[in-house]
């Protein structure tokens, strides 16, 4: 028994075996044909792959490669080549579906990269012409012009495509008003996997042969199997807009149908007026059932949204446990649920009006009208980020959008709540229900557990009674998004087995061969079939990080990479019209590896060990962390706070464990080494490095790109100016008035006038200063240094790390215990102190405490000064806020130390581009340059012009104040164009010296010196 076992095993592997190759021999003879029939890229390696494994869903499936085409004409040339093979095609614009329907065992198309023009516009009769890649918020630029604008808008509109759009008849907020994307489009070009070039539109022109009578045959079930008083019915194939009594409108049967039918190449769709002026009357509710059906009942009041969301969804985003917080710093009114409801008009007070109407005639608990745009465009992102941030539940752990996008009539959707709280509830489980309440179309992100096999059993059970529980309401399945792989197979219990015939039906007529997107809508796959979760390792991955937030107890690195539910806010394209950091690589290349959510696929497909094979040393992985900036934006921007920078650190120091390592790894990320043992000899150095040969050769052996200048070393360090300036003083703290000021390694060694200027200007604020041990004490020996291990961790070096942070806790210990606020000058050093050092020693309560005391330059004036008037300067700003200040420690009391210094205008957000080493490092300079042209630079060079213009009053003539906290973006702004910037301490110092040389008749300084 044991032999035939033994055999029966063998011829099972041998099988496996033989299968593998044949699939490998038939993949490389499909990529050969492809790339001899198509122009756009043909991508069939692993890291293409693993990028399109999945969408924002629950789901996963692997293609065999990925298909970029041109033009219409290479997309049928694909097509045709993917026919003769037999392998199917899956369309893909954004990758944001929430139902599965975006992934596929076939080739993927790309729509995104070059399919992506606006075609034409016709103002007068309000219609555009684009192509399927084209992005929702590009279309609305560029109609703008006109006051127009394209009336379905998901929250993700700064990314989704337009043919994503047309094939999950994409809704959004403000459906109440202009309706889904089916009614927002005039005509479509599609080509079918068959090899039929068809032009849709109303009327039975260009049908697929045998359509039109496949309905003549079936008008009876057709004019009674669909629900009706559903505004959002997108379930299922739109057979209805062909019964002869509509008027057979092909382009509206088409939209909606996921990709099964065909591939859009051009639509043309209709653009609605924009209103001019819009308010937002912010409603306050008891609870959701409540808001609920209050909604209906604001319709006829004509509201261009009518949107609900209840306080689970602003605990989890704020995490204050209450309903008065959300909004981004904008208050909500009191209740414990609350509708966003928007009004337009041509002038603001007629939008004002509206929306006072709308207030006084819903009875709300409590609310207000916000007709600031910054205030609305604050309570609009709690809402829009909303598909991310409800993927956590106010205690942290995890939720899934397995039940998203159902509908039911309006005036049933307060029923529908209580009875979906009270499913949710008997099988034990949490969810945040929000969505677009004036439709009647709920999202809800539900804590399922899909790692075990009983969580996914249970999973299913709640699925099949809850569609049962839509039904019953008269509802639809998917009110948003499409079916999917998570709703297709229960069709049947909306529609019956007739209707469900009839899509099979309408299926094949369109595509006989099966070849579009198999497994949704027709025929559907299991809906707890091809969880993405299934793959991923049950065993806790041995990390260096903490994570304190992934997984019971953290330390989850699985837990961590599953954060990236794939909505894709990092894929936002072209320069950001906001604070936000997130993405700068990928803006700056417009590639999805580049991407936040790229590289967490990538990640996840690592752990999976299918498709990137070699765990911790895959090169596909490298290679897409490579121009990762470790910019930390997603931890603050990316709405469930997926942290790149850590699982890049993390990644390195795995990667290169026991390996040789780049250059610059040695050269920058021991930087702190190298500028101790350089500093005695300063002036010789900066003179060697002004040498082109000499610099050339140092640049080569140190792994630093050619373009960049080598810093210049400070001729006197802070350290030894300070005890200079401090010589024969006695250290006497107050509590309150007295902060330790963190030597870090770059203001030290390279900029030593801003630890200068800080010192002037905490002293004339009445505020002691005092150092860590050994700073002061002429110690240069390893005791005597502290360092927050930036470097080290920026470049994975995580052992390393550790040890001088070790090193560092040790030396910080006794001052811990005076209580007293840190004062970190340069940004990047205060961030790691935040957040990695305690998730580098998760155990150690020192690490907590000192991060705790970690402050900015103004949050410690703010602190310990709080009546100290900073000295007026009373001209603009330029300049940007630094990525990891962002990301981490906020920027509110900067905001308002300039407001108090008379310092007027917004800082750039983005990314300066340098990013530490990242902008040293060879083969990063192009990018480098490219992020700071997205933001930064623009700025500057605006406020530069507008200065040479002049002006009267104080400061004529010298144009805005260019602010930058950070070295890397001091120096970035110096070398890619010789714009000086300065930090906060150096602007205040020095207008605290014109001052008092004012009080004494002197002429105003330039700036203390070594500030410029």
């Amino acid at each position: 028994m044991a032999e035939s076992d033994t055999n029966t095993a063998a011829r099972a592997t041998a099988a496996e075996t033989t299968t593998a190759e044949a699939a490998a021999t038939a993949a490389t003879a499909l990529a050969r044909a492809l790339r001899t029939a198509v122009r756009g890229e043909v991508e069939f390696d692993a890291a293409a792959r693993a990028l399109t494994t999945m969408d924002a869903s629950n789901y996963r499936r692997v293609p065999v490669g990925v298909v970029a085409p041109r033009d219409a004409a290479d997309t049928a040339a694909a097509l045709a080549v993917c026919r003769e093979h037999g392998v199917p095609v899956v369309p893909r614009g954004a990758g944001t579906s929430i139902a599965g329907n975006a992934t596929g065992v076939g080739v993927v198309l790309d729509l995104t990269r070059h399919l992506r023009s606006i075609v034409s516009v016709d103002p007068q009769a309000r219609t555009a012409v684009v192509q399927p890649g084209v992005v929702l918020d590009d279309l609305r630029a560029a109609v703008r012009p006109y006051g127009l604008t394209f009336g379905p808008d998901p929250s993700t509109h700064s990314r989704c495509t337009l043919g994503g759009m047309i094939g999950n008849n994409a809704c959004g907020s403000h459906s109440v008003a202009w309706g889904t994307t089916a009614d927002n489009v005039q005509g479509l070009s599609v080509l079918t996997y068959g090899g039929d070039t068809l032009r849709l539109g109303r009327g039975w022109d260009g049908a697929p042969a045998g359509l039109r009578e496949l309905i003549d045959r079936n008008l009876a079930p057709l004019r009674t199997g669909f629900p009706t008083g559903l505004p959002r019915l997108i379930s299922g194939y739109a057979l209805h807009a062909l019964l002869p009594e509509a008027g057979p409108d092909l382009a509206r049967a088409f939209c909606g149908s996921e990709g099964t039918l065909g591939v859009v190449t051009e639509a043309t769709v209709r653009l609605v007026e924009a209103p001019a002026a819009r308010a937002l009357a912010v409603l306050g509710y008891p609870d959701e059932s409540a808001a609920a059906e209050a909604a209906a009942g604001l319709l006829p009041y004509g509201p261009l949204t009518v949107e609900g969301m209840a306080e689970d969804l602003v605990r989890v985003r704020d995490g204050d446990g209450g309903g008065g917080g959300g909004g981004g710093g904008q208050a909500l009114p009191r209740g414990g649920a609350w509708l966003f409801v928007e009004t337009g008009g041509a002038i603001p007070a007629e939008a004002r009006a509206a929306a006072m109407e709308i207030l006084r005639a819903a009875d709300p608990l409590d609310g207000m009208v916000v007709d600031d745009p910054a205030g609305q465009r604050a309570l609009w992102r709690v809402r829009e980020d909303a598909a991310g941030t409800a993927t956590r539940m106010a205690d942290g752990s995890e939720a899934w959008p397995g039940w998203e996008d159902c509908a039911v009539p309006p005036a049933r959707l307060g029923a529908y709540l209580r009875d979906f709280r009270a499913l949710l509830a008997a099988h034990g489980l949490r969810g945040t229900p929000y969505g677009h309440f004036g439709d009647g179309c709920i999202h809800v992100r539900i804590d399922f557990d899909l790692l075990s096999e009983d969580g996914v059993r249970r999973f299913r059970r709640f699925s099949e009674e809850a569609a049962g529980l839509v039904v019953a309401h008269g509802g639809s399945l998917s009110g948003e998004h499409g079916d999917g792989l998570a709703r297709s197979e229960m069709l049947s219990r909306m529609y019956g087995d007739e209707l469900t015939g009839l899509f099979r039906q309408f299926k094949d007529v369109w595509d006989p061969a099966g070849g579009m997107n198999p497994g949704v809508l027709a025929r559907p796959a299991r809906l707890d079939e091809n969880l993405r979760f299934s793959v991923l390792p049950r065993e806790r991955v041995d990390v260096a990080f903490g994570y304190p937030h992934d997984g019971p107890g953290g330390g989850d690195f699985s837990a961590a990479v599953r954060r990236c539910v794939g909505v894709a806010k990092c894929r936002v394209a072209g320069p950001s019209s906001g604070p936000e950091v997130m993405c700068p690589s990928f803006r700056a290349t417009g590639e999805e590896q580049h991407s936040t959510r790229g590289r967490a696929r990538l990640l996840h497909e690592m752990l999976a060990g299918e498709v990137v094979t070699d765990g911790w040393r895959s090169e596909e992985v490298r290679d897409a962390l490579d121009l990762c900036l470790s910019c930390k934006g997603c931890r603050s921007d990316c709405p469930v706070g997926v942290d790149m920078a850590t699982y890049k650190a993390e990644f390195l120091h795995h990667h290169y464990r026991g390996r040789r390592r780049p250059a610059a790894h040695y050269a920058l990320g021991r930087l702190p080494v190298w500028l101790r043992a350089a500093a005695p000899f300063a002036p010789v150095l900066n003179a060697a490095a002004r040498v082109p040969p000499l610099a050339g050769l140092a640049k080569r052996l140190a792994g630093i790109a050619p373009e960049r200048t080598i810093p210049r070393l400070a001729p006197e360090t802070f350290g030894r100016w300070l005890r200079r300036h401090m010589k024969g003083r006695t250290e006497v703290f107050t509590r309150g008035r007295t902060v330790i000021l963190w030597p870090d390694t770059f203001t030290e060694h390279l900029a030593p006038s801003v630890g200068q200027a800080a010192v002037r200007v905490l002293e004339a604020a009445g505020v002691g200063v005092v150092v860590p041990p050994g700073e002061r004490g002429g110690q240069r020996g390893r005791g005597g240094q502290v360092c927050c291990g930036l470097t080290y961790v920026s470049t994975g070096q995580l052992d390393q790390a550790r040890t001088v942070m070790r090193r560092t806790l040790d030396r910080m210990e006794p001052l811990l215990d005076l209580d007293l606020p840190v004062l970190v000058l340069e940004p990047s050093c205060a961030a790691t102190l935040t957040t990695d050092l305690p998730e580098l020693f998760p155990g150690d309560p020192r690490a907590a405490r000192l991060a705790a005391s970690v402050r900015t330059f103004a949050q410690a004036l703010e602190e310990c000064a709080p009546e100290w008037e900073p000295p007026r300067l009373d001209r603009a700003v330029a300049g940007q806020t630094h990525c990891h200040q962002h990301a981490v420690l906020g920027d509110a009391a900067d905001r308002r130390l300039r407001e108090r210094a008379g310092l007027t205008g917004e800082l750039s957000g983005g990314c300066c581009g340098l990013a530490g080493n990242f902008g040293f490092e060879r083969g990063h300079y192009d990018v480098s340059v490219a992020c700071a042209e997205d933001q930064l630079l623009p700025s500057v060079r605006a406020a530069e012009e507008a200065g040479k213009a002049g002006g009267a009053g104080r400061g004529a003539g010298r144009g805005a104040e260019l602010l930058a906290d950070g070295f890397s973006c001091r120096t970035q702004l110096d070398q890619l164009g010789g714009h000086r910037a300065r930090h906060m301490a150096e602007v205040l110092a020095e207008a605290l010296g014109e001052a008092r040389g004012e009080a004494r008749g002197e002429a105003p300084a330039d700036g203390p010196a070594g500030a410029r």
